[in-house]
């Protein structure tokens, strides 16, 4: 069976969901052969094989950390190379973050393949893997294929289910070399991120969203309220991060982030096109708005007619008081 690369996205050794996601949908095409880069790299290795990799190759330098993602793409390269020399390559999987879809395309380039970014669900097919995407702000949903070389793919968060697949998991060292262009861009700072306690916004499964009609900052903390008896990230409309209400990091639509979790529930939002481009895959979307001709509505499973301030609250003591 022609095997799979997945790059792994892990924080000093622990893996993040979504590479749980890709060796799902990895093993529908091949066997998932899992990439590792950086601090904690070998630690990955036992969750990994869990959920489906036959192998995972680990490599670990200050390049990985002190570097943008030059050093990544030839690490990745080189995985490719090893791969590809001692058999059949069926693609090469990536998260969907920024930082992914970068790695991917310049991958895509320099082995002069195919790309496909964002993809919502992947499938084998008779002359290589079928990737679905949604396009045209969600409007349609296209199935496509690569047609030049390995595939390379990136995949939305929450587009698979994590299912453990227990396998070998054998961990090899890979041999990376750094090109010139690696030590091009140097980190020279990092400031951690203030922790909300809140699921990151993409890989939520249930996110909770405000928008012009919160109207006002402080009015935000309605939604939060809501996130948190649910235990849900917290996303926000244009209107509302243009306003100065919710910070940037937290816009979900064409210029924001694109999130697809189980559950979206959206409180105050319109559903202009621009907002619908950056959640429309949601699997159940629930909307609460006073105007009943809202465009929201259009593409919701659930609506409701009436004033957030009154309804988001009441949904919040109902799920605290079912938790119990």
């Amino acid at each position: 069976m022609a095997e799979v690369l997945v790059y792994v996205d892990h924080v000093d050794g622990a893996v993040r969901k979504p590479t749980l996601e890709l060796l799902t949908l990895a093993r529908r095409i091949g066997e998932p052969v899992a990439v590792a880069l950086g601090s904690g790299a070998e630690a990955t290795a036992a969750t990994l094989a869990e959920h489906g990799a036959v192998k995972v190759l680990t490599a670990d330098a200050p390049e990985f950390a002190d570097y943008l993602v030059v050093p990544k793409v030839d690490a990745l390269q080189a995985a490719y190379e090893a791969v590809s020399a001692g058999g059949s390559l069926a693609a090469v999987l990536v998260p969907s973050s920024a930082e992914g879809k970068e790695i991917a395309a310049r991958l895509a380039v320099r082995i002069g393949s195919g790309i496909i970014t964002d993809a919502v669900d992947l499938e084998a097919g008779d002359e290589g893997p079928v990737a679905t995407q949604s396009a045209f702000a969600a409007a349609f949903t296209t199935k496509s294929r690569v047609s030049k070389g390995t595939p390379v793919i990136t995949v939305k968060p929450n587009s698979a289910p994590v299912e453990a697949a227990p396998a070998a998991g054998a961990v090899e060292a890979l041999n990376v070399t750094f090109g010139d262009k690696a030590t091009g861009t140097k980190v020279v700072s990092r400031t951690p991120r203030e922790s909300t306690g809140r699921p990151e916004l993409t890989e939520a499964a249930i996110v909770v969203s405000g928008g012009r009609g919160v109207n006002g900052a402080e009015n935000f903390s309605v939604i939060e309220a809501l996130a948190d008896s649910l235990g849900a990230a917290v996303g926000a409309s244009r209107a509302a991060v243009d306003a100065g209400w919710y910070p940037h990091s937290n816009q979900v639509g064409q210029t924001g982030k694109s999130v697809s979790p189980q559950l979206y529930i959206a409180s105050g939002i319109s559903g202009a096109i621009q907002h619908r481009a950056g959640m429309q895959t949601s699997k159940t979307i629930v909307a609460v708005n006073k105007d009943p001709e809202a465009p929201i509505f259009d593409l919701v499973d659930y609506g409701v007619v009436g004033d957030l301030f009154e309804v988001v609250p009441q949904l919040t003591e109902e799920v605290k008081a079912r938790k119990g």
